[in-house]
């Protein structure tokens, strides 16, 4: 899997949104704008390094594909043989 799942828009149209969002060593690609999908420590995260403060490098699974997951299988995967 490719870290990018379809769902829908709030027009109907099908997009993808990406499930994991990686921070760390000046790449950052959340921000603390996406607090409701990454949640406040890793929107918090994400916005730290992006103003350049050392924080160890790492990544955030969104709200969204948790809850996927909780509820016993991540959309796009495969049913377990």
């Amino acid at each position: 899997m490719n870290g990018v799942r379809p769902h829908a828009s709030s027009n109907g149209t099908a997009k993808s949104a990406k499930m994991v969002y990686f921070f760390g060593k000046g790449k950052t690609e959340g921000n603390v704008k996406m607090k409701d999908a990454l949640g406040g420590k890793g929107a918090n995260l994400a916005d730290m390094t992006s103003i350049g403060l050392p924080v160890p490098p790492g990544f955030t699974i969104t709200n969204a594909h948790l809850r996927q997951v909780q509820r016993g299988r991540p959309e796009g995967s495969r049913p377990r043989s």
